[in-house]
């Protein structure tokens, strides 16, 4: 047994002893002031990570770091509440540890969230975005190094990371519910600076629609061992080159609570639906 297939094993054992029976099958990555979505579990067993063989203790002061087990929508789900972040100095195989073991626990579907900044001029702050696509420009990829054949293949295909089946479903149902949903690519950088002008310049013209600092590694992850995946965005911020000012993490968090309740009801009701 390779050595993160064993720390695997040992993380997902010591969940499981505190789940009591509950098998998830959906995961859930609650990003950056997303995190009382987490309020909306029922029956929630809250786990600590700091109590997980493998897991981290996230730095970000709006991540809860617990894990939590319950049900929503119907469903059996395992739910991150915050995440780990590469510029927080966790290794790719670090940061996207958690997915393995959801995987491990028995997740199907990953559903994950962020809040990013919107360079699609005509979508405005507060949008939903559903991700059709990334652009990994993080530098760095979590399935450098020796592979696992049991855990996945060395080279995964990304020709669809993101399931167009869920894809549709999230569209219907923020249709449904008369939320403004877009469509579009996300794009992934290392941070923890925001982008300069040329950058934004530059990411637009690549084809990004939205930026951010996460998301992409958990999707490889998710993609190398079969995990499908609804990816969700809150465009908390413009960042438009010719009209760029500056913004802070207050201001994020104030747009990101806002579009919050949105975001919940569209979670849930695919859940509802799948």
């Amino acid at each position: 047994m390779s050595s993160l297939k064993s720390d695997i094993a040992k993380a997902a054992q010591a969940v499981k002893k505190l789940a009591r029976g509950v098998t998830p099958k959906v995961g859930l990555i609650l990003g950056t002031g997303l995190g009382s979505l987490a309020a909306s579990i029922k029956n929630a067993r809250s786990i600590p990570f700091k109590s997980i063989p493998g897991f981290g203790v996230s730095k970000v002061k709006s991540h809860a770091g617990n894990l939590l087990i319950g049900e929503l929508g119907g469903k059996k789900v395992v739910a991150m509440q915050g995440r780990f972040h590469w510029y927080e100095g966790w290794t790719m195989q670090e940061l996207t540890f958690p997915v393995r073991v959801m995987k491990a626990l028995g997740v199907e579907t990953l559903i994950v969230s962020n809040a990013c900044g919107g360079m699609n001029p005509t979508w405005q702050i507060g949008d939903l975005m559903v991700i059709d696509d990334h652009i990994n420009l993080m530098g760095d990829n979590p399935l450098r190094g020796d592979n696992d054949d049991t855990l996945g293949p060395r080279f995964p295909d990304m020709s669809a990371p993101y399931c167009p089946e869920l894809i549709a479903l999230a569209e219907s149902c923020a249709l449904d519910l008369g939320i403004r949903m877009q469509r579009g690519v996300y794009a992934a950088v290392g941070g923890p600076n925001l982008e300069t002008r040329a950058e934004y310049r530059m990411l637009r013209m690549m084809g990004a629609d939205v930026v951010g600092m996460s998301t992409v590694p958990e999707v490889i992850v998710a993609a190398h061992q079969g995990t499908r995946v609804l990816g969700l965005s809150v465009i908390t911020d413009q960042c438009l080159p010719d009209n760029l000012h500056p913004t802070a993490l207050e201001a994020i968090l104030k747009v990101a609570a806002v579009a919050e309740p949105k975001l919940a009801s569209v979670v849930v009701n695919v859940l509802e639906r799948m």
